[in-house]
């Protein structure tokens, strides 16, 4: 660092990570605008069809699942540019050498994924804003706060399982299949576009052991769609921060930083 610093006296060394990664996330919108309708598309699906079949009521419910949805897909996302950059870039090997650190390194990473994922959660939001107040839940600033923050937390949690595992992935080939497998999984398990109550007994016990089910029962609970005491609304809370911050341990210590 001290040579560094004596070559390029004039040149900042700190602050310039964050804006680094921002600028790859957007670069990458900006070069290819498909990549903004990718995330869109898959939880329109799944909300087109469910509008034929579900009752009208639901709709609200469903788009908060969309929401939630998009965002535990970043860490598929993650993990394809966390493996990507390692095992084809080499990427990787450059950081461990310079001063920046596993932590800010794979913060960018996530923070980099989450740019690409703006624009569906922007009219995820809008279209929830306005399907919502029509049928009696309205966006209120307290709901917003509570979506916002529930999504925040699964953005940490599975951005961290995503690098978890992608130091563990060895090839090109392993990419997809593993992430579109762990995440699909765990998506389809919680109750993101149908209540916790329509699912069979056991199903439900599972469900509990899934972080997005919290995200899913806090974000219902305050818009309304599903009735939630204080009590139960802070539980559903710390149940999700607990889950994040555990993961959080855990995939850090699974992934493998320098020497192998």
């Amino acid at each position: 660092m001290a040579t560094v610093d004596r070559a390029f006296p004039d040149v900042p060394q700190r602050g310039r990570a964050l804006p680094a990664f921002l600028w790859v996330g957007w670069r990458w919108i900006s070069r290819n605008p498909a990549v903004t309708i990718t995330p869109v598309l898959l939880p329109f699906i799944f909300l087109y069809f469910l509008s034929l079949i579900s009752p009208p009521s639901l709709l609200p419910l469903e788009i908060v699942g969309a929401m939630l949805f998009t965002m535990q897909n970043i860490g598929s996302w993650v993990l394809g540019d966390s493996a990507t950059w390692r095992i084809e870039c080499s990427l990787e090997d450059m950081f461990v050498a310079s001063p920046l650190g596993r932590i800010r390194y794979l913060f960018g990473i996530a923070f980099s994924n989450l740019i690409a994922m703006l624009p569906a959660l922007a009219i995820l939001t809008v279209l929830l804003a306005w399907i919502g107040g029509e049928h009696g839940h309205p966006l209120t600033p307290y709901a917003f706060a509570v979506l916002v923050g529930s999504l925040a937390v699964l953005w940490v949690l599975f951005s961290s399982i995503g690098i978890g595992i992608s130091s563990r992935v060895r090839t090109q080939r392993e990419i997809w299949p593993i992430g579109n497998l762990t995440f699909t999984i765990l998506g389809m398990l919680s109750p993101l576009y149908y209540p916790l109550s329509a699912l069979p007994p056991a199903w439900q016990v599972v469900a509990h052991f899934l972080p997005t089910t919290y995200a899913a029962l806090l974000a219902q609970g305050a818009l309304g769609i599903t009735p939630a005491t204080p009590i139960e609304m802070l539980t559903y809370a710390g149940f999700l921060a607990a889950c994040a911050l555990v993961t959080l341990v855990i995939m850090l210590r699974l992934y493998q930083w320098g020497e192998r």
